[in-house]
């Protein structure tokens, strides 16, 4: 029985429980031997009792316990103690991936794909050591406070028994792949599959297949195609599109082999989104989707009513479809005569091949016949009235880009900032307007030209309309000058100055063309005034890539692989971005530069951290604090900061006493000080005998507190 301020180990202690789920609690401790909070998970009593179950959980853990690796919820310790098993894992403060998703709807591709290269990259350090998940899904993803996607409950998975069967199935099976819901043979390579279902739930909002019960959604698993994420969100990039369905095949064979497969096509992604670059395998028979044969059909509701082939275990709310004793399954399907599905005739498979290629040969004559009759006609028709042009053809080109639309989101009183990054991702371009207001916020969004829910093509220009507060400073008119000389007058007058470069055949090289917000008009102090400057007549040039976003490792190979360079590297504090992400950069994306130009860039280290110190005297209790102290007397000192660190903790009888402390990530502390008052014993006359009466002295302990600030470092 876990309770409260309990050691677990010698050296974890209980503080709170913070989760719960069908098979075990999650607490939150202090490992005393290294100072610093974990999370313990202790199995629940029906389980810590079955020894089979004990045994596999444990050689599980011990296996993930072994993983090191920043996107990992780290396993510390596993161990036991009168009957509790516990894992001692890292304690990380975030949101789950499924939350986060719920709270923002869907996520945009640039995002959905960042978070899908951080989890591969634990899946793949997980499979480089022979650990196979089995249960990735949203659920078990969690983004921290920080940025960082970490995924939990390695090693778990392959625990479970059949003794584990829960009757809420309704979590895992949204993303398990094909072979988990017939009961086969899982690998790594149905983690992929899972991971597609993930990726396809950021992208969308929602899981491909659903149902009214798990037997059903395991079918469309085994049984429906794959639809395409394009079909919920049209803007998702063809690159996108086709990783999810990679990953989603139905055969293993046809899906990334492996996790750095996928992991490089993540990444090519995020640079050339709309290029085909993903590879498909040729589809087969076994990866193609089928009607289920009646054989299936019974085996995966025999499984569901007897928890047999494949069980659902409820870990912390995270159910998963098992197959632990496929083996046994096989066996009894072999009694009852039922054969393999796939199984086929050779001699009927040589005749089908030999009728497929016969087929194959006489459409290809059939076609090239029409070809070439088409060819006739039309230089025919070319010679008689000219060039021929499909008016079908340009009318779809036309439609294709007239329909490219978006819907124009609610910008009004966000920052201007968090606005115009919102319209970027939606493909739209942005100015600023500033106008003063004496109710709206500096640099808060008043309105836009556009209304929430306008269709508007991509490309298209919105202009936002910012508060510049209640004395904004005016923008002086840079338009006409040079770069050299705009950039001076605007940093004068405490302005920071972006430029972006287009080409020009009429206005020579370095002037500028154009300024965002116009000049004459006012805006707050500090705020980013965009110049747009002249290239001059076009000539070969490199496009600078969005950088801000990215980290800095794929900010740099970014750079370098369009013919740039790195300058200077500048590591900042941001609220905005996590640790190690680029937050700017010297030449704004879409300006052109010379090939070898160096872009400088800053990096976050993620918000500022602000440590305090505690330098005090700590005097004698006082006659207001403790009327009966008297000096000499030994009190008992405890100071405790406000997260729970104990900082001195020690019985004197000398006043006053130092206490110097550094790093301290709590503002202030409470001080307790406690001591004994002594009654003296004494004696008095019985009044009825006149017998003399010893009365004993007693002892009583008293407390008191005091506040303590801390200094701020």
């Amino acid at each position: 029985m876990i309770k409260m301020g309990m050691m677990v180990g010698d050296r974890y202690e209980i503080l709170e429980k913070i989760g719960t789920g069908g098979m075990s609690d999650v607490y939150k401790a202090k490992d005393q031997k290294l100072n610093r909070h974990v999370a313990v998970k202790v199995l629940k009593q029906e389980f810590s009792e079955n020894a089979n179950f004990v045994s596999k959980f444990q050689t599980e853990a011990q296996a993930a316990a072994g993983l090191a690796h920043p996107n990992i919820v780290n396993v510390y310790d596993v161990g036991e103690e009168n009957g509790i098993h516990y894992i001692v894992m890292e304690l990380v403060e975030g949101i789950t991936l499924k939350k986060y998703i719920e709270k923002k709807a869907r996520l945009s591709y640039k995002e959905a794909v960042s978070i899908a290269i951080q989890v591969s990259m634990g899946i793949e350090a997980a499979h480089n050591n022979h650990i196979i998940h089995r249960d990735i899904k949203p659920q078990n993803i969690i983004i921290s406070k920080d940025g960082k996607v970490k995924v939990t409950d390695f090693g778990i998975a392959k625990a479970a028994t059949s003794n584990t069967i829960t009757s809420n199935v309704m979590g895992s099976v949204h993303y398990t792949s094909p072979e988990q819901a017939r009961g086969g043979y899982s690998d790594e390579k149905s983690d992929i599959y899972s991971l597609g279902i993930t990726m396809f739930e950021m992208l969308t909002g929602r899981v491909p297949f659903n149902g009214e019960t798990t037997v059903a959604i395991a079918i469309k698993h085994i049984q429906e195609e794959m639809p395409s994420p394009k079909q919920y969100v049209p803007e998702i990039p063809t690159s996108v599109e086709s990783i999810v369905l990679k990953c989603c095949q139905k055969s293993p064979d046809r899906r990334y082999q492996n996790m750095a497969e996928l992991i490089a096509d993540l990444k090519q992604s995020l640079m050339n989104p709309d290029e085909d670059f993903v590879v498909m395998a040729d589809p087969d028979m076994e990866g193609g989707t089928r009607a289920i044969s009646e054989g299936d059909m019974e085996q995966i509701k025999n499984r569901s009513r007897a928890g047999l082939a494949a069980e659902y275990v409820d870990r912390e709310d995270s159910l998963r479809l098992r197959s632990d004793t496929e083996a046994e399954y096989e066996g009894a399907a072999g009694e009852e005569g039922e054969e393999e599905v796939y199984e086929e005739d050779p001699r009927m498979e040589r005749i089908t091949t030999i009728l497929t290629v016969v087929a194959g040969i006489v459409i290809l004559i059939i076609v090239l016949i029409l070809a070439l009759k088409l060819l006739d006609t039309n230089a025919s028709e070319e010679e008689n009235n000219g060039p021929i042009i499909s008016e079908e053809s340009t009318s779809t080109e036309s439609q294709t880009e007239t329909h490219m639309t978006v819907d124009m989101p609610n910008v009004t009183g966000m920052t201007y900032e968090d606005a115009k990054n919102t319209l970027t991702g939606l493909g739209l371009l942005t100015e600023v307007e500033y106008q003063e207001s004496d109710t709206i916020d500096e640099d808060v969004v008043i309105k836009a030209s556009a209304n929430a829910g306008d269709h508007l093509e991509e490309g298209s220009t919105v202009t936002l309309y910012v508060s510049a507060g209640k004395s904004g400073v005016v923008v002086p008119n840079v338009t006409g000058t040079t770069y050299t000389e705009a950039n001076s007058k605007l940093a004068n007058l405490g302005f920071q100055v972006t430029k972006t470069e287009v080409y020009s055949d009429t206005i020579d090289a370095g002037v500028v063309i154009a300024q965002s917000p116009v000049g004459e008009t006012k805006a707050p102090q500090g705020s980013v005034i965009t110049v747009t400057v002249s290239l001059g007549k076009e000539k070969q040039k490199v496009r600078v890539p969005n950088l801000v976003g990215l980290t800095e490792e794929d900010g740099t190979f970014e750079a370098y692989e369009l013919g740039l360079k790195i300058g200077s590297v500048t590591y900042v504090y941001s609220s905005e971005f996590a640790d190690g992400y680029i937050c700017y950069q010297s030449y704004s994306h879409g300006t052109y530069v010379d090939p070898g130009t160096s872009v400088d860039i800053k990096v976050s280290q993620g918000v500022e951290k602000v440590t305090y110190k505690c330098n005090t005297s700590i005097t004698a209790p006082t006659a207001a604090e403790a009327p009966d102290y008297t000096s000499g007397t030994e009190v008992t000192i405890k100071l405790v900061t406000d997260d729970g660190q104990v900082l001195l903790e020690t019985k004197t009888t000398n006043f006053p006493q130092s206490a110097n402390y550094y790093g301290l990530k709590a503002s202030g502390g409470t001080l307790t000080m406690t001591y004994k008052v002594n009654t003296p014993g004494g004696t008095t006359i019985n009044p009825e005998n006149g017998e003399t009466i010893s009365i004993p002295g007693s002892s009583e302990e008293k407390s008191f507190t005091r506040r303590i600030e801390f200094t701020q470092e």
